[in-house]
């Protein structure tokens, strides 16, 4: 009796508790069910507007304009005139790249936001090479040297150069700090620190500190190299029939950035530091109607050439200039004593300044920060000078042929070849320091790059001369000469300094 009572009450107890279990299964099967539900709905919603969109988009290349009409509620029209339009690039991302699709930007050059581009997003692949070819056409250029075709593609042996960027150390800062931030929002941040002390619980606290560094270095190095194929995988630099230049790139999105010769005002070598210690540079174009994409943070458009070998890297600039000697390379004049030593006083005085800081804290406070005012003094005194050493022997200027060239900087070196014609006026700077050190800052405006490039504490009577031979014409009704100093008696000098 025993056990068929047993027999049961056991399946009306399985069918109590089954029936919560089922009971709360279906509870939490509905919200799942509402969740996804939710999320296809709003996957229809926005696919939806976008077809709506991309059906209302009409856009028309006429004889002197390039328009564009965008909108369902609210219609937008623009247009810009075909004679300033500067670029015209082709991006796809993977999406688009497997549809044999691209996005296509029109734009002037000119950083007036959205005003000054127009946004074909997408067409397909054939019209937004047809729209390039059209919009970019121009009269052929006149034969020179220099072939036409390709000038550099890609070499995998370049990627030795990303680890020593300066891109490493940042995304190995990144990578750490997206592990707390992750840990974070799961509420697993106590657990992460917890499993991290754990694990050295039996190191000192300086071996913990240097094995987490390698790891950030390690994690730094392997995000530069995939960042680094993501970017330049396929890369050609070319030049086209009539005068135009043209960067391809991108291994997942795929770039495609136009250039045109007659807007190109010169190259700048780039040098940072860590690139510069392996003999390398990168070449970027310095060119009017260049404008950044702020929707696309690696679309870096003045890049022609990513860290090389530096004597590959004059070649190209040599080509892209079409000069049989690229002035990159030409010899520059040594500036005068007195800027290394205004270097070095910078220097120290960078250095000296937080170390005084640290110790007058440490006699007021603690004696802890005693300690770590003399490591860093160890450390950043050292290095203050030979960086002060190295950013004045970069200092040079000089004239090459149809190109004034000038080089400064330590942690990151450029060297400018900015074309003659293209400087549209001088601005000459000299502080009562610079007054008192004979030495003075010349810099070159220009419509291109970043609009202004400096020769840093020059000779002022050498500086001045190279300003006057540099661009004829420009600078003489301001400089007074030696023989205008004598009441013209004598012969011509030098120039000696401004009226």
């Amino acid at each position: 009796m025993s056990g068929v009572a047993g027999g049961i009450c056991l399946p009306v107890l399985l069918g109590l508790s089954g029936g919560d279990w089922l009971r709360g299964e279906a509870r939490s099967g509905t919200g799942i069910a509402l969740l996804l539900l939710g999320g296809v709905l709003l996957v229809l919603a926005g696919a939806g507007a976008e077809y709506l969109r991309w059906r209302k988009t009409r856009y028309r290349i006429g004889t002197e304009r390039a328009e564009l009409r965008t909108g369902v509620l609210l219609v937008k029209r623009r247009s810009l005139a075909r004679e300033r339009i500067r670029s015209v690039d082709l991006t796809a991302n993977p999406l688009l790249r497997i549809l044999d699709l691209v996005k296509v930007r029109i734009g002037t050059g000119e950083h007036t936001g959205g005003e000054s581009t127009l946004e074909l997003n997408p067409v397909t692949k054939a019209e937004g090479e047809r729209l390039r070819r059209e919009l970019l056409g121009r009269t052929a250029a006149a034969p020179g040297e220099h072939r036409e075709g390709q000038l550099a593609s890609v070499d995998l042996a370049w990627i030795r150069y990303a680890p020593v960027s300066f891109v490493a150390p940042l995304l190995g800062g990144a990578a750490a700090g997206g592990v707390m931030q992750v840990s974070e929002w799961f509420g697993a941040q106590g657990e992460v620190i917890d499993w991290v002390g754990e694990r050295f619980s039996h190191t000192s606290v300086l071996m913990m500190i240097v094995v987490l560094l390698l790891a950030a270095v390690a994690a730094g190095v392997v995000g530069s190299l995939g960042l680094w194929i993501e970017m330049w995988w396929n890369y050609r630099l070319e030049r086209e029939p009539g005068g135009t230049l043209r960067v391809r790139r991108g291994l997942f999105t795929a770039r495609s950035i136009s250039m045109e010769e007659r807007r190109l005002r010169g190259v700048e070598l780039v040098e940072p530091l860590g690139v510069r210690l392996f003999g390398a540079a990168r070449v970027d174009a310095v060119a009017t109607g260049i404008a950044h994409d702020e929707q696309d943070k690696h679309a870096d458009l003045k890049v022609l050439l990513p860290p090389v070998p530096r004597a590959v890297a004059d070649d190209v600039a040599g080509q892209v200039l079409r000069e049989a000697r690229t002035p990159t390379d030409a010899p520059l004049t040594a500036h005068p004593r007195a800027a290394r030593t205004r270097r070095l006083r910078w220097a120290l005085a960078t250095a000296v300044l937080p170390l005084a800081l640290l110790t007058a804290l440490g006699l007021w406070l603690t004696d802890v920060l005693l300690y770590i005012a003399a490591g860093c003094a160890v450390l950043a005194l050292p290095a203050a000078v030979l960086l002060a050493l190295d950013a004045y022997r970069s200092l040079g200027h000089g004239i090459s042929g149809g190109y004034l060239v000038a080089r400064s900087g330590t942690v990151r070196r450029a060297t400018v070849a900015l074309q003659r014609g293209g400087v549209i006026g001088w601005v000459v700077k000299q502080s009562v320091f610079q007054r008192r050190a004979g030495v003075l800052t010349l810099t070159a405006t220009t419509a291109a790059g970043a609009g202004a490039y400096a020769v840093l504490d020059a000779d002022a009577s050498e500086g001045l001369g190279f300003a006057a031979d540099a661009v004829p014409g420009l600078l003489e009704p301001f400089l007074l000469r030696d023989g205008d100093a004598r009441g013209g008696d004598g012969p011509d000098g030098g120039a000696t300094g401004p009226v």
